[in-house]
């Protein structure tokens, strides 16, 4: 049975944040990044070079681990948890939404947030966790 385009899709994005997040291999990650990447995020300067440059100068504890990834067309959309940002810094729990083009990441948007455990948070529920327990 072949992959959907949307199933690629989503299988080159997580392998792309892998490579570049958890094995910080920069030299595989040029393949998973288009040259003329375009990216909206407030905390990454522009271009591929901008968020590679930006990779390289976080603490070598930085993962990234997926919760949900979700393929609309063109679009993969990410939901995930940046951890190992520093000591005193809180985890970030983060959506991306990637743009796909030619089979390579084209272009990103973000929301970041710092992640509330079951303990901080005024509903109870932790924000990232193995299910989804209200859809499980």
């Amino acid at each position: 049975m072949s992959k959907t385009q949307e199933e690629k899709n989503k299988s080159i994005v997580l392998e792309a944040f892998e490579t570049l997040f958890n094995r910080r291999d920069y030299a595989k990650a040029l393949s998973f990044w288009s040259p003329e990447y375009i990216q909206h995020s407030a905390h990454i300067p522009p271009g591929r070079e901008g968020l590679f440059e930006l990779t390289k100068n976080v603490p070598e504890t930085l993962r990234y681990k997926n919760h949900v990834t979700i393929g609309n067309g063109n679009f993969v959309m990410l939901h995930g948890r940046f951890s190992g940002l520093g000591e005193g810094v809180p985890n970030w729990i983060v959506v991306d939404v990637v743009r796909m083009e030619n089979g390579v990441l084209a272009e990103h948007w973000d929301v970041i947030q710092d992640e509330a455990t079951k303990e901080q948070s005024k509903s109870g529920n932790p924000m990232f966790g193995d299910t989804f327990p209200a859809y499980a």
